[in-house]
């Protein structure tokens, strides 16, 4: 290498570290700054592409039930039904569990009314029953009396801990916290809680953590950007392999038509359905 290379070399390494058009040297976590912005805007691209997927996935699957839930609920009954039929052929008693078990999918789940008939009318509770329910004797809470060894160790927390010590404000919220505990564990009456609190309080305030960097910060930015990118993959996997997701992953541009083709074969289906109903019934 020559002098003038050498020169032109070591210029070109200070070039990273001269100043910018602003007159000002670049900050080391610069870079970092960038990532994390270019990142985040990949996200919110991403976050757009996933909720207008999902915003479409939930459009279909109300269209696809208000056009072919009748249909469904239709093939449902024609099933019970045959099953019916099939068992009062045969008396066999592991048909008439079938049916029975193909009827009871088909009944609505009933009401709080109908769960609570005989208990409750529409003013509520019948007087009978609240007084089933409630004519019970009601234990009183027993007297809690603290030992001397309890009153010692809150009579000792009280004189070092008490809030109107403390000089400054933080110290004396700090204290006043402290001392709630104190008074809620007094009341229960528990040495051990006490005892406990007497060794917080003998070591001391917890150090204040010390800040994060600037550099660390971002890190953390970035790694809580990669998690969020994550979980919206899988949000992402769950809407295209679900039922709906995957018919729309099929006509993703005429979606109507899939939906017409889908009522086409379960029309039939009905129809074949009820000719076997026909025929078991005839």
């Amino acid at each position: 290498m020559t002098t003038s290379e050498g020169e032109q070399g070591g210029g070109g390494a200070g070039a990273e570290q001269q100043v910018t058009a602003e007159g000002g040297a670049q900050r080391p976590e610069a870079r970092l700054e960038q990532a994390v912005r270019a990142a985040e805007q990949a996200l919110i691209e991403f976050e757009i592409a996933v909720d207008t997927f999902r915003i479409e996935v939930e459009n279909f699957s109300r269209l696809h039930e208000q056009r072919l839930g009748p249909v469904y609920l239709r093939l449902e009954e024609l099933d019970a039904r045959i099953l019916e039929a099939k068992a009062d052929r045969t008396g066999d008693p592991e048909d008439r569990r079938l049916a029975e078990d193909a009827r009871s999918r088909l009944l609505p789940i009933p009401g709080v009314e109908q769960l609570l008939n005989g208990w409750m009318d529409g003013d509520g509770l019948f007087p009978e029953a609240s007084a089933m329910l409630t004519d019970q004797p009601v234990r009183t809470p027993e007297r809690v009396r603290p030992s001397e060894e309890a009153r010692k160790l809150y009579r000792d927390l009280a004189r070092k801990a008490h809030p109107d010590l403390a000089q400054e404000e933080p110290e004396r919220r700090r204290r006043e916290d402290f001392i709630t505990r104190v008074n809620a564990a007094y009341a229960r009456g528990s040495e051990a809680e006490l005892r406990e609190l007497t060794e917080e309080w003998a070591a001391g305030p917890k150090p204040k953590e010390q800040a994060p960097s600037a550099v660390d910060e971002l890190y953390t930015r970035l790694e809580w950007l990669a998690q969020r990118k994550e979980l919206l993959t899988l949000v992402a996997k769950e809407l295209e392999e679900g039922a709906i997701g995957s018919m729309l992953r099929l006509a993703p541009d005429d979606p109507d038509r899939l939906l017409e083709e889908i009522a086409e074969q379960l029309r039939a289906q009905v129809a074949e359905r009820e000719a076997e109903l026909a025929a078991l019934q005839g």
